[in-house]
């Protein structure tokens, strides 16, 4: 996904079907994982393997490789990974009529889960008008370096997994725009602006460790290079493996961990989403510039698309919540996620509290107002209650 330099929440998309693959696979010959039929939204009736020589974990594995790899612009770059597979299966004695059945499960199941990703609504999403920023005070408008058209306007239009609809879990209305300046708006872009000029070390580390901003560019002369960072989807997704190991998850409570987790990311992504295309919000970086002072730079480069609510704040949330239902509220842990792109690590006393400076981050990073943050954590949390609530987990 970075390879394709994948937006935020169709990232999510690509992890919650790749994932649902693997589990659905692995639900035919695992009791401890709950038939999904009638608990996700227009959920097909998935065929039953009729073939009985099959590895049921290297046919989820194959699964989600072949999901994955018919979803994703890049996906067939995935064919190294299953021959890979295949072939240290093989070299381990898994004998040939495992490894042809394993196969063709894996392909039943991925064609009936890419036959109901293609029903969400996704692929349609091009026929609707394009989006032009909206005229008048107060709204969102390309900012820089790049001045990149905004990400995704009609991904609050899909279906979601869990919850019934966009609509489900709104915000609280943003904050009324004001240049007054004894108005609530003019006194959040003061307390951005003036945290931008008086950040400590640890704050900006905060900010920069959690910005997983796929859209970032840095300045060559005359040409601008896309950075390929990690999407806030896979960092929370990181968080979750790094918890499975730990805690020595088995095999299948891991794919359970991955599969809800992912379908939650979605879910928040399209609550999240429909409210930024719903209020149009003016970024910090643009309204500062207008109205305090025209040489303000934010830390963080300010993401293509508008600023209410907070989307690392609603995927946070709900995610914490997600993760605190499978491994608790005290599992203290060390983030090493981004030590790849030459971030240190951090630790954190538990996922909650993750969540938190996850969303603190963005009013630190200079891309976010406050009750963006707070009203995004509060609706991430609400989604990730719900989830629980389902009982889709247990």
């Amino acid at each position: 996904m970075m390879h394709d330099v994948t937006n935020p929440p169709l990232a999510a998309r690509f992890f919650a079907y790749a994932t649902l693959a693997g589990y659905e696979t692995l639900s035919h010959s695992d009791s401890t994982l709950r038939p999904l039929l009638r608990r996700l939204n227009q959920y097909p009736s998935i065929p039953t393997p009729t073939v009985t020589n099959y590895n049921p974990q290297l046919a989820a594995l194959l699964a989600m490789l072949e999901t994955a790899g018919r979803l994703q612009p890049s996906g067939r770059n995935l064919d190294s990974c299953r021959t890979s597979l295949l072939d240290d299966s093989r070299k381990k004695g898994m004998p040939d009529d495992i490894l042809t059945g394993s196969q063709k499960v894996a392909k039943t199941i991925a064609d009936a889960v890419v036959r109901y990703a293609r029903q969400d609504g996704y692929n349609r999403l091009s026929d609707y008008p394009r989006y032009t920023p909206t005229k008048g005070e107060g709204y969102w408008y390309p900012t820089p370096p790049a001045f990149l058209s905004a990400v995704e306007p009609h991904f609050g239009q899909i279906r979601p997994f869990l919850i019934d609809s966009a609509g489900t879990y709104t915000p609280r209305p943003p904050t009324v725009f004001s240049t007054n300046k004894q108005s609530a708006f003019y006194r959040q872009m003061a307390d951005v602006c003036r945290a931008g000029q008086t950040l400590t070390s640890d704050q900006k580390a905060s900010a920069q460790f959690w910005d997983c901003n796929p859209f970032a560019v840095q300045d060559a002369g005359h040409l601008q290079i896309g950075l390929k960072k990690m999407s806030p989807g896979a960092h929370w997704m990181a968080i979750a493996g790094a918890a499975c190991r730990r805690q020595r998850a088995s095999f299948s409570r891991t794919l359970q961990v991955h599969t809800v987790l992912a379908m939650t990311l979605m879910d928040a992504f399209i609550c999240c989403w429909a409210e930024k295309y719903r209020s149009n919000r003016i970024r910090p970086e643009t309204v500062i510039r207008q109205y305090i002072d025209p040489d303000w730079k934010p830390l963080l480069q300010t993401p293509p698309f508008p600023e209410y609510v907070s989307g690392h704040s609603v995927i946070s949330g709900a995610s914490a919540e997600v993760l605190t239902h499978f491994f608790g509220d005290n599992l203290a842990y060390t983030d090493s996620t981004e030590i790849g792109f030459g971030l240190a690590p951090r630790r954190f006393t538990s996922f909650r509290q993750a969540a938190q400076e996850a969303g603190l981050s963005r009013f630190y990073g200079g891309i976010h107002f406050n009750d963006s943050v707070t009203e995004g954590l509060n609706e991430g949390q609400r989604i990730g209650e719900y989830v629980v609530a389902t009982r889709l987990v247990k």
